[in-house]
């Protein structure tokens, strides 16, 4: 994803920065954090602490190697997100970014609702139809294609609704093009107060 034309890695971490920016959480999660997905770009006098989950150990190992010195609240987990996050402290901004397309999203934003904060933000970032004939980028890596399968795209107005149902209120929604002619959209959520039920 950080090859030059497909642009990815960069649309996401840039995302990330931007979102960091603008919320200015002093906790924050990134879901599937894979290499880092803007992990470079933490402000940690202002995030104090960054939460990296992953399905991958061999992304938290090297998350661990490249950040522990220079993130100080830096904490990783291997924990699969379809399955309840449980010992982790909630955080004020969670990041999902290209994830809920390979997981049932309403159990995994029941999840979500888990380990963010009331009132805190889940922002997600989808990847849209394209007229290309596989979703997965063409690269050198040709075992990325296997991920074609397992890829369910999910409409925006479909993640909204779902997003609704497990506790999280819609803030904004945009589009996003890339040179290579994918398109995405980044929503922010924001979670709701509970409220007991009588």
């Amino acid at each position: 994803m950080s090859l030059p034309a497909i642009g990815q890695a960069d649309m996401l971490a840039t995302e990330f920065a931007a979102l960091l920016t603008q919320w200015a959480p002093d906790s924050a999660a990134v879901i599937g954090c894979a290499g880092g997905n803007g992990f470079d770009r933490v402000n940690a006098a202002v995030t104090r602490r960054l939460v990296g989950i992953d399905l991958n150990p061999q992304y938290i190992q090297e998350l661990a190697y490249r950040y522990a010195a220079t993130i100080p609240g830096l904490e990783l987990y291997v924990r699969d997100i379809q399955e309840p996050v449980e010992r982790i402290e909630p955080v004020a901004l969670i990041y999902a970014a290209l994830v809920l397309e390979y997981v049932d999203p309403l159990p995994v934003l029941r999840n979500l609702r888990a380990l963010c904060r009331p009132q805190g933000i889940l922002a997600t970032v989808l990847q849209l139809p394209s007229a290309r004939p596989t979703s997965i980028s063409d690269s050198p890596f040709t075992t990325l294609q296997g991920l074609a399968a397992a890829m369910r795209l999910v409409s925006p107005d479909v993640l909204t609704g779902t997003a609704v149902e497990a506790g999280f209120a819609p803030v904004a929604s945009r589009r996003i093009a890339l040179a290579s002619g994918k398109e995405f959209v980044a929503q922010v959520f924001q979670a709701q107060v509970r409220t007991a039920c009588r």
